[in-house]
């Protein structure tokens, strides 16, 4: 009688087919990607494509890293939040802010990383790592920053998502006056009402551009508690009615802290009964023996609450470059996945936190009445 074979080995078999001209993004990832990293991005991507991506599922992406200064906003986060896989995003400020430069015509230049930034300094280039621009690019956004913060419509406290959405909309005019075709995600994240929030708001040269302004008394004040209403607001509204909630993660930091903790806030500080994420996918290179995965790995996160301990199995972490990953990862899923319709989630706000606050008057009314038993 034959030995019964392992569930082990019950893995696709590594022959993978030799390498050939044309090969398209997606099949290359399925194919050749079988082990170590390529084997964690191949179960990333499917993870995308045949869960996260699915009706009914709320996407949250946080970006930390240069990620936009090295043209990943126009090449991956565009066409991902065109397609309707991007509901939501907590992103730093700089990202942002380096993001504004596309829609404002300004140019960034592929450098090296191995130059005398003493030079630089001297000739007015600025670096961040390989990528090189003009120090005039920052004293032009700047001025664009501070001409828009004058505007009446600034003048009021508000949201990080409500701050971006406005700020979009004057981006999206420059954009389209210097016919740059769509190049910012700022601009995308307004014409498709995607909320954008950032969690350290004072952190970035936005950040400073509404310091300078309140210095005279004008321009908005950032409201970081409706930051973190609207946020947990968002993940609630995506739980209820069997909904799933996801997460996908570049690199770490504040970022993935701040899109995380909505859980949290859910279930330990508001009392509302819940698990966690549903699914968890991260792209980083940092490690958690020394303190630099900011929040951890997905497991360690289901301790505090933040991950569905019972979805587990549906999280992956892609020990990888961002600047790798991100364009291998957006061309699986424009390939293996159907496009959504977007939620247009930035329009539904104010009725996602009416239900939040619904829900916490049900547990005001629950506790009541087993205090009076």
């Amino acid at each position: 009688m034959a030995k019964p074979v392992s569930h082990f080995l019950r893995g696709v078999r590594i022959l993978p087919p030799p390498v050939r001209k044309r090969v398209n993004a997606a099949d290359l990832i399925d194919r050749l990607f079988l082990a170590y990293n390529a084997g964690r991005l191949r179960e990333g991507a499917r993870l995308l494509a045949e869960k996260m991506l699915r009706p009914g599922v709320t996407v949250g992406l946080s970006l930390s890293g240069a990620l936009t200064p090295a043209g990943l906003g126009v090449s991956c986060v565009i066409p991902l939040i065109k397609a309707g896989f991007v509901d939501w995003i907590v992103s730093t400020g700089a990202n942002l802010y380096h993001d504004a430069h596309f829609g404002l015509g300004m140019k960034m230049h592929a450098g090296s990383p191995f130059l005398d930034d003493r030079i630089l300094r001297k000739e007015g280039v600025v670096r961040i790592y390989d990528i090189l621009f003009d120090y005039r690019v920052l004293l032009d956004t700047d001025a664009f920053f501070r001409r828009v913060l004058d505007a009446e419509e600034f003048q009021a406290g508000m949201s990080t998502a409500e701050f971006h959405y406005r700020l979009g909309r004057y981006v999206a005019e420059r954009e389209k006056a210097l016919r740059l075709g769509e190049v910012s995600v700022l601009s995308a994240a307004h014409r498709y009402g995607v909320p954008v929030y950032t969690s350290s708001p004072g952190d970035s040269s936005i950040g400073m551009n509404v310091a300078a302004m309140r210095l005279v008394g004008r321009g908005a004040w950032i409201d970081v508690s409706a930051d973190v209403n609207e946020t947990a607001a968002i993940v609630y509204a995506a739980k209820k009615n069997r909904g799933r909630s996801a997460v996908w993660i570049f690199g770490g930091g504040s970022p993935k802290n701040f899109m995380l903790q909505t859980e949290p806030q859910l279930q330990e500080v508001l009392g509302i009964a819940d698990k966690g994420h549903d699914y968890f996918l991260q792209v980083t290179d940092a490690r958690p023996d020394t303190g630099g995965l900011s929040g951890a790995t997905p497991s360690e996160a289901v301790s505090w609450g933040k991950v569905d301990p019972d979805r587990l199995p549906d999280s992956v972490v892609c020990y990888l470059d961002s600047t790798i990953a991100m364009p291998l990862l957006t061309a699986y899923v424009l390939d293996r996945a159907k496009k959504r319709r977007p939620s247009r989630l930035y329009d539904r706000r104010e009725e996602f936190l009416a239900a939040l606050e619904a829900g916490v008057r049900r547990r005001d009314l629950t506790e009541k009445k087993k205090a009076g038993r």
